[in-house]
């Protein structure tokens, strides 16, 4: 079971499409790469190559 993280200020923006886009502030937050190749990743993971980048 993954526990639930509280979305607070500075997590999420709204695109222009309407879609909430989460930063890199909640990702790490999180703790964890959900591997659906997120916009601001800070994982650098890759979802054309399905791999994880080097840092």
């Amino acid at each position: 079971m993954k526990k639930i993280i509280p979305v607070e200020e500075g997590d999420f923006y709204l695109s222009s499409e309407g879609f909430r886009v989460f930063t890199e502030q909640y990702h790490l937050k999180r703790g964890y790469c959900c591997t659906n190749g997120c916009r601001h990743c800070p994982y650098g993971y890759d979802k054309k190559k399905d791999t994880f980048k080097k840092p």
